[in-house]
């Protein structure tokens, strides 16, 4: 089985093509670019390189969110106009899960942090039992306070990764109150293939994570700027239409 992975989450920019438990191919940049330049020059250069025909895929897996917005949509119109022109399946893979995927085998509690701006993380927690992941917390977006009283609440070793480890190293240093250490920068950021191995296991033992790509759409876990700005208007709208109302009442 090949399984084709596209991730642009975040700033990460990464393709790859794992096939029948083997990474054949990788390529990814971190480096303020934009994916809609990058991303598809990179995948044609990668099925060139290792001479592989995109028709040879069995299915494509994507980080389907949280992450940024751009970043998502992006990752995600790719991974549908392919597989809807290729007729093939969708892998969403949680962008969360896939970051603690890279630390697949340690023994202390993974805590993955993605900078969700607005004095918030992409966040979760997991560990790795009989050579499985998993999930103690899924990903939500949550304070970095939140997500450190989960922590020291559990009491158990903990290693940090994610782009939000730098944004929030200070406050970590400050309130983490068991053993914790950061992932060294290999095992930090966003990768297709960890994202790719990540789906075979879906593919596998989790059949919900597989949709058609027709079906498909990136989960924000939270509303978008302008979403936010809208709905904050219509709310102060409301208020003061029931103010006039309220007025118009007493006259």
């Amino acid at each position: 089985m090949k399984i084709l992975a596209i991730e642009s989450s975040g700033l990460v920019a990464s393709v790859a093509l794992w096939s029948d438990g083997c990474l054949i191919g990788e390529f990814t940049t971190n480096f303020k670019k934009t994916h809609s330049q990058t991303l598809l020059p990179m995948l044609d250069q990668l099925m060139t390189t290792i001479g592989v025909e995109l028709s040879e895929c069995d299915a494509i897996a994507v980080s389907a969110g949280p992450g940024s917005f751009t970043g998502l949509r992006i990752g995600s119109a790719t991974a549908k106009g392919l597989g809807l022109a290729l007729d093939l399946p969708i892998i969403e893979v949680p962008t969360v899960d896939g970051i603690a995927y890279n630390l697949f085998g340690t023994d202390r509690v993974v805590c993955p942090l993605m900078d969700a701006k607005r004095q918030q993380v992409y966040t979760g927690l997991y560990t790795f039992d009989n050579d499985k992941m998993a999930v103690l917390s899924s990903q939500k977006a949550v304070s970095i306070t939140r997500i450190l009283e989960e922590i020291n609440a559990l009491g158990r070793p903990v290693i940090f990764n994610g782009d939000g480890v730098p944004v929030y190293k200070a406050i970590i240093e400050q309130d983490c109150r068991v053993p914790y250490c950061f992932a060294p920068a290999s095992a930090a950021a966003q990768r297709a293939g960890t994202l790719a191995s990540l789906a075979a296991v879906y593919w596998k033992d989790q059949k919900e994570h597989v949709v058609s790509a027709r079906d498909h759409q990136p989960d924000y876990l939270r509303l978008s700027q302008a979403e936010r700005e809208l709905a904050a208007k219509q709310a102060a709208k409301a208020v003061a239409s029931g103010q006039d109302a309220g007025e118009n009442k007493n006259e």
